[in-house]
C-alpha cells in the first residue's frame, strides 16, 4: 500500500486558481465516494480550506496514480489539467506523511503555527472516516498527526504568541484588562485594520463597540457588522469618556486625539484605566498620551516588534515540532512494517487449522469407534500442538517484520511454509469487496444525481393545468 497526497496550496497557486478547487461543503460526501471509485484507490481523504486544497489516497499501486488525481481534479471541477498542473504537487509515501504531520501541526500554514488548520484536518478525516473512505492505514495516520498536532501545541506554545498587528493588539489588551467582557471598545474611523481588531476582540468577549466617522454612513456600515453603533467625529470626546479601549485608524494629517483634550476627559474618568491602539501611519494619537496616567498607548511600530518577536518564539517551536514529527514518522513507519504480517499469520494459522481439520478426517476414518468424547480429546490435544509448533514462528515473524528489511523477511517466512496459495486467495476476496464497495459508491453516487434531477410532469397534467 503506497500513501500519496496531490494539491494546491497558497504557495504554488494564486487565489484565482485556488478558487475554481474549492469543494462546496455540501458535495464532500459524493467527491468523496467518486475519488474513493477511482482505479487503485483504497482510501481517501479530502482537506479543502480557503488556502488549500489535497486529495490523500492509500494506493496499491503508484503506477499512474498521479494521472488518475489529475483526471479526478480535471473532472470533478471543469479546468482542464494543462490550466493546474504547474501549480499542482504530488508527494508519495515518506513526503507525503511528513506534508501531513506539518499541515495539521501549522508549520505549513501562511501563519506558521496557527491551530484552526487542526480542526479543519480533523473534520475532513472525521467526515471521510463517516462516509467509510477510509480503512486501517488512514485512520491510523490521521489520529496520529491530529494527536501530535494537539500535542505540540500544548507542549510548545506554538500559538500563544500571536503574529498579526491586530491579534497582537488584542493580547495586550488582555494583559490589562484580564477580561473583555462587558468593555466598551470605541472605533475611530472605519478602515480595515479596525475591523480586523474589533473581530478579534468579539472572538475575545467584548460587546460594545461604537464607530466613529468623518462619513456616518461609512460608520453605520462597520458598526452594523458588530451590532454596534454609530457616530460622527465631532461626538468624539464624548464617545472617549465612556470608552475602555479606542483603536484608531483614519487618514487624518495630524492628530485626532491630543494629550489636551484626553486631559480634560481623563479627569471625568475617575482613574478608569484607557486603553488605545494606533494603527494610523501618519499617527492619529498623540504620543504624549502614553505619558499620562491610567493610560495605556500602542503604536503600529510597538506591535509590529511583538509581533517580530512572537515570530521568532513560534519559529523556534517549529524546529521542535518538527523533531516530534521526526519521532512520529518513525513510530509510523514501524506500524506499517507490521501491517504485512497481519495476512501472513491469518494465511499460516488457516493453513495449520486445514492441515488439523484433515487430519481429524482422517483419523475419523480410520478409527470409527471413536466416542465423542475421546474426539473431544483428541482434537484438543492436537490442536495444542499445532498452536505451539505456531507460537514462536508468529512471536519471530512479528519482530523481524519491524525490522529495517521486514519485507524481506515476510517474504522468505511465505516461502518456508508455502502460503502462496493461502495469501492468493485472500487478495481474491479483498479485491471482490473493494469491487463490491466501488459498485455500491457508484449506485449511491447515480441515486443521489437522479434524485437531483427534476422529472417533468405528464403531458396530460400539463394540458389539464
Amino acid at each position: 500500500m503506497h500513501i500519496v497526497v496531490a494539491g494546491l496550496n497558497y504557495r504554488t497557486a494564486p487565489v484565482a486558481i485556488r478558487e475554481k478547487f474549492a469543494f462546496a461543503e455540501g458535495d464532500l460526501p459524493r467527491a468523496l465516494e467518486e475519488l474513493k471509485a477511482t482505479k487503485s484507490i483504497m482510501e481517501c481523504v479530502i482537506v479543502g480550506t480557503c488556502n488549500r486544497t489535497e486529495l490523500y489516497v492509500a494506493v496499491d499501486t503508484q503506477q499512474l496514480c498521479g494521472h488518475h488525481l489529475r483526471s479526478f481534479m480535471e473532472k470533478w471541477f471543469g479546468v482542464p489539467k494543462e490550466q493546474f498542473n504547474k501549480h499542482l504537487y504530488v508527494y508519495e509515501n515518506e513526503k507525503a506523511i511528513h506534508h501531513l504531520f506539518r499541515v495539521t501541526s501549522g508549520l505549513d500554514s501562511m501563519v506558521i503555527g496557527e491551530t484552526q488548520i487542526l480542526g479543519q484536518v480533523r473534520d475532513a478525516f472525521l467526515l471521510a472516516q463517516n462516509r467509510k473512505t477510509t480503512g486501517v492505514l488512514f485512520n491510523t495516520l490521521f489520529k496520529q498527526a491530529i494527536t501530535m498536532a494537539k500535542r505540540a501545541h500544548t507542549e510548545t506554545g506554538i500559538g500563544e504568541n500571536p503574529v498579526s498587528v491586530s491579534y497582537a493588539a488584542v493580547e495586550l489588551g488582555k494583559r490589562i484588562f484580564g477580561t473583555y467582557k462587558g468593555k466598551k471598545v470605541l472605533i475611530i474611523g472605519a478602515g480595515k485594520m479596525s475591523e480586523l481588531t474589533v473581530k478579534h476582540l468579539y472572538a475575545n468577549g467584548s460587546e460594545k463597540v461604537t464607530v466613529v466617522n468623518r462619513t456616518l454612513s461609512r460608520a453605520k456600515e462597520l458598526a452594523d457588522k458588530f451590532n454596534g453603533a454609530a457616530s460622527t467625529m465631532d461626538r468624539l470626546l464624548d464617545h472617549l469618556e465612556e470608552a475602555d479601549i479606542v483603536i484608531s485608524s483614519t487618514g487624518a494629517a495630524g492628530y485626532v486625539l491630543t494629550a489636551e483634550q484626553v486631559s480634560c476627559i481623563l479627569q471625568r474618568r475617575r482613574s478608569r484605566p484607557l486603553f488605545m491602539i494606533d494603527i494610523a501611519v501618519p499617527r492619529d494619537l498623540d504620543p504624549r498620551l502614553g505619558d499620562m496616567p491610567n493610560v495605556f498607548l500602542y503604536d503600529i511600530d510597538n506591535l509590529q516588534s511583538l509581533v517580530n518577536s512572537h515570530l521568532e518564539e513560534r519559529h523556534k517551536a517549529a524546529v521542535q515540532i518538527e523533531e516530534m514529527i521526526q519521532a512520529e514518522m518513525a513510530a509510523f513507519e514501524q506500524w506499517t512494517r507490521t501491517l504485512g504480517v497481519t495476512p501472513v499469520i491469518q494465511a499460516l494459522q488457516t493453513k495449520a487449522s486445514a492441515i488439523h481439520e484433515e487430519t481429524m478426517d482422517s483419523l475419523m476414518k480410520k478409527l470409527p469407534d471413536l466416542d465423542e468424547r475421546e474426539l473431544k480429546v483428541i482434537r484438543k490435544l492436537t490442536k495444542s500442538i499445532v498452536n505451539q509448533m505456531l507460537r514462536d514462528p508468529i512471536v519471530r515473524i512479528k519482530e523481524m517484520a519491524a525490522e529495517r528489511h521486514g519485507d524481506d523477511a515476510l517474504e522468505m517466512f511465505t516461502q518456508i511454509f508455502a502460503l502462496e496459495e493461502q495469501l492468493a486467495e485472500q487478495k481474491q476476496v479483498e479485491r471482490a469487496m473493494r469491487q463490491q464497495e466501488a459498485e455500491a459508491a457508484g449506485e449511491r453516487i447515480k441515486e443521489e444525481l437522479l434524485s437531483k434531477v427534476r422529472v417533468p410532469a405528464p403531458v396530460d397534467a400539463l394540458a389539464k393545468a
